[in-house]
């Protein structure tokens, strides 16, 4: 996800079905959300008096591979978009696309979880938003949790943590742009004559999860392991002697994945916080859940570029409706799910129905919203466009832009 949103594989080499998977778990995410309601683990905004522990199960199917997806994929699309612009032009670019709704969506839609969240809380709770709006933009610096660099009594980044993170790797990356054209090659080369190199990356990730603790407000990783997939997807997730090996191996990455991720459960149950906690055990089940991500994604990458019976002709110059849709639309929806999950779950939660009942409802009604949100709110209006990071609308040569699309 990011500023790159021009029509996927469009002169530029990017792998298509990355981009539709890249939507597909912004979609997802509305499932997720809604899910953390009725969850006894997690502290979402909104709580249903009645929880389950299968919500905090399943969640864990997601919460390995997911994100991690997310900025694999960025950082594909960093590399195809520094190659065209430069180092330069590329940091400013990703401040303008990522910085602006990152600001817009903080100042603007962040505040409304949190109201609720006390509205949720305390029934007596009764000040009005606009003064709550205030106070949550009341902030100090705190440059010791880099890159969340702001704190307050209820300010937060919500779920914007993603667009943060992404745009500081971007940022990190930017001056290293140059690497790619030698060493990643070599790496490259590397990993497609001896194929068992595609474990490698699963170490450092085990490292940084068991060392520095899995951080339960950034979906269960350590900040910095997402550093490290980004940085994989800059550098290698495009090339064709890691993509061969990579196809060959997915099934077996994929129940190695399923063994590792299967093998972390005893942490998680235990006592102790498996989060932070120094014991043994939980730093073996922090490394088991680092390289399980690992093995997960790349079987999720091997698995989609897989040739499906026979190669499938090439189509230059074509490109899906529906792909193109997907792809300039996953940052905006990424931006607005989450307030209105929150809103719909808050309505929701207090009424007398089943548990599945008030889920299917929470997830129906967000999906509905945030895709009307986009379609009419978002995509049709040049300001709108920008502060959600999108690109201006296309215009027909020759002539005005081109009218919206109905």
């Amino acid at each position: 996800m990011g500023a790159d949103t021009g029509p996927p594989g469009a002169g530029s080499g990017r792998r298509g079905e990355l981009d539709v998977l890249r939507a597909l778990v912004v979609v997802g995410l509305v499932f997720f959300h809604s899910a953390l309601v009725f969850s006894p683990e997690d502290d979402f905004y909104v709580k249903n008096a009645t929880t389950t522990d299968a919500v905090t199960v399943l969640a864990g199917f997601g919460v390995v591979w997911a994100m991690p997806m997310l900025f694999l994929v960025a950082g594909l699309g960093a590399r195809h978009s520094v190659r065209r612009r430069g180092p330069a032009r590329f940091a400013r670019e990703r401040l303008l696309r990522l910085g602006v709704p990152l600001v817009f969506g903080t100042v603007v839609l962040c505040p409304l979880p949190q109201w609720l969240r006390l509205r949720a809380a305390d029934p007596a709770y009764d000040e009005p938003y606009p003064a709550f709006w205030g106070r949550f933009l009341t902030v100090r610096p705190d440059p010791a949790d880099f890159p969340f660099v702001l704190e307050g009594e209820h300010f937060e980044t919500g779920h914007l943590w993603f667009v943060v993170l992404l745009l500081t790797f971007c940022l990190i990356l930017a001056p290293f742009a140059a690497f790619p054209t030698d060493r990643a090659g070599r790496v490259a080369g590397a990993v497609g004559r001896r194929p068992v190199l595609l474990l490698l990356p699963a170490l450092p990730l085990a490292a940084v999860n068991a060392l520095l603790g899995m951080e339960e407000d950034y979906a269960g990783w350590n900040r910095w392991a997402y550093l490290l997939f980004f940085a994989y997807g800059f550098l290698l997730a495009d090339d064709e002697r890691v993509r061969v090996p990579t196809r060959r191996a997915a099934v077996r990455m994929g129940v190695l994945g399923v063994v590792l991720f299967a093998a972390t459960a005893p942490g998680f149950v235990a006592g102790e916080d498996p989060f932070t906690a120094g014991t043994p055990t939980a730093l073996a089940t922090r490394a088991l859940f680092g390289a399980a991500g690992w093995c997960w994604v790349l079987a999720i990458l091997g698995l989609l570029d897989r040739p499906a019976g026979v190669p499938r002709p090439a189509r230059p110059g074509r490109t899906s409706p529906f792909l193109a849709y997907l792809a300039v639309a996953a940052l905006p929806l990424y931006v607005l799910h989450q307030p209105v999950v929150v809103a719909y779950a808050y309505g929701v939660v207090g009424r007398s129905a089943p548990a599945g009942a008030k889920y299917a409802v929470i997830v129906a009604a967000s999906l509905v919203t945030v895709v009307l949100l986009y379609e009419l709110g978002v995509r049709r209006w040049a300001v709108t466009r920008w502060l959600f990071g999108m690109r201006p609308a296309a215009r027909p040569k020759g002539g005005p832009p081109s009218a919206p699309a109905p």
